[in-house]
């Protein structure tokens, strides 16, 4: 399977310059690894030194890199070289046939009660539970749960091993033993969501768990009952999200990231990797709670200090009043 440079830039746009349409491209490929009939990109210009030596057909670049491009051989120009070559993995999908097909796997078990839509695919052994709805173009691989009254919106990709709608961790104590919290709720789901494999999404305890359009989750990810998601936010694996805390749109959750309960994260908050948040952010910006790696040592030294301060805090301060009194 190939494709011509002619094609991908009368689908996507892009200026071609030094190079001819009908070249065939057999694959895409890294910068520092593409070969002859390869489409490679560039997006960091940290990496520009690869541009030059690169054996690539042509190579997808930002304005700025024009020049040095054509200095090499042929170049598509893109205002966002990444989004371009975003675009051209799913016009290379689309060549090769790759899209799920729609209908209910033999071995998918769904509800005589839930509403699938017929565009929809529902993958080999799939659970589709009473009650729950299926939108438009959704795809479902293999071994998704979907719980009852849980609805996933249109053109939502569930991959395999996603848990929907599984009660959330709700106990009552008495006298040292744990009395069970139903959970009523359900989980809304919006359009354009993707969620990766054996990525968790707890139904809500009495009002519904809520993920907003196009919100991306990545794999192994613990998203808590009556947890809100807005618009547009990604989240990468093994992060964890406790419960009713509420996430702001176009956030970004980095690896490892742990959210407490019961707090409000505002629109355009980036939590680094393995940070803890432990309170509620109420700005935009990005927040980072990482304490930085070192020989173990060292480590256990500084970990000790710090148990510390409190105690040295004090001694300061009154320090401080005696001088002022003094």
């Amino acid at each position: 399977m190939s494709l011509r440079l002619g094609q991908i830039v009368d689908a996507l746009g892009g200026s071609l310059e030094g190079g001819d349409r009908s070249t065939e491209i057999a694959r895409l490929a890294p910068l520092e690894s593409a070969g002859s009939a390869d489409l490679a990109f560039l997006s960091n210009p940290r990496y520009a030194s690869q541009l030059a030596v690169s054996r690539a057909a042509c190579v997808i670049v930002a304005p700025a890199m024009r020049a040095a491009a054509l200095a090499r051989g042929a170049c598509i120009v893109a205002d966002q070289p990444y989004v371009y070559y975003a675009r051209v993995t799913q016009l290379w999908a689309r060549a090769l046939g790759l899209g799920a097909q729609p209908g209910v796997h033999p071995s998918a078990v769904v509800d005589a009660l839930a509403q699938v839509h017929p565009t929809a695919s529902i993958g080999p052994l799939c659970v589709v539970e009473r009650g729950a709805v299926i939108g438009a173009h959704t795809v479902l691989k293999s071994r998704v749960t979907v719980g009852e009254r849980c609805t996933v919106g249109e053109r939502c990709i569930l991959h395999a091993g996603v848990v929907i709608g599984a009660d959330g961790f709700g106990f009552a104590q008495q006298q040292g033993e744990w009395v069970k919290i139903e959970q009523l709720g359900a989980v809304r789901i919006g359009d354009d969501v993707e969620i990766g494999a054996n990525t968790c999404v707890d139904r809500g305890a009495l009002d519904d768990t809520v993920i907003e359009e196009g919100v991306k989750l990545d794999n192994l990810i613990q998203i808590a009952h009556n947890v809100h998601i807005g618009r547009h936010t990604a989240m990468a694996g093994c992060a964890a999200v406790a419960g009713s805390t509420h996430i702001g749109a176009h956030c970004t959750i980095a690896g490892a990231a742990r959210i407490v309960g019961h707090l409000q994260l505002a629109d355009n908050v980036h939590v680094s990797t393995s940070t803890v948040v432990t309170h509620s952010i109420t700005r935009p910006g990005q927040y980072t709670g990482v304490f930085p790696m070192d020989d173990n040592a060292k480590w256990e030294k500084n970990a000790a200090t710090l148990r510390q301060l409190y105690r040295l805090r004090e001694r300061v301060k009154a320090l401080e009043q005696t001088l002022k009194d003094g």
